[in-house]
């Protein structure tokens, strides 16, 4: 009777074992399938931070008409046409609307750069909880091992005995 009853408790032992193995294994896939998507998010924050620089860089000199661009040759063609008066308001105009668009830019800079820690707190705070989550389950199944170790120990010793 006793040697019966030893040849079932191993084998559900070692089923218990597999079980928490994949359940090890699901814990790790879907830690994985979140830092995937962590990366993902990095990714597309420093893309959409580079075309945002890069795009407020050609703005600065695609916003003017290419007819201000060259001072110089604005000037001339004011002092020849007799138009410098007319020309004047333009240009204020102009450096106003350059002088809105960099504040823009440096204000839309701003908010992005808020907007940027913001999501990197909630990206921290998601990785404690799924770090936490972990450590609850962790210390099961430390123990379920250390009591699988312990039941092939004991089945050592009995066999011995015997």
């Amino acid at each position: 009777m006793r040697r019966s009853s030893l040849r079932w408790i191993i084998p559900t032992f070692l089923a218990l074992q597999l079980g928490l193995l994949w359940i090890q294994g699901a814990q790790m896939h879907r830690q994985n399938q979140v830092l995937q998507g962590l990366r993902e998010d990095i990714q597309a924050l420093t893309e959409s931070l580079d075309h945002g620089q890069s795009a407020g860089q050609e703005d600065d000199s695609s916003s003017v008409p290419a007819g201000f661009q060259s001072g110089h040759d604005a000037k001339k063609q004011a002092a020849v046409l007799g138009l410098d008066e007319e020309q004047a308001p333009a240009a204020k105009e102009l450096q106003d609307a350059r002088e809105s668009a960099q504040k823009a830019v440096k204000e839309a800079r701003e908010a992005q750069a808020k907007v940027s820690i913001e999501e990197n707190i909630r990206k921290a705070d998601e990785a404690k909880k799924v770090q936490s989550a972990t450590a609850a389950w962790q210390g099961w199944v430390w123990g379920a091992m250390a009591l699988v170790a312990l039941t092939l120990v004991a089945r050592s010793m009995i066999r011995r005995r015997s």
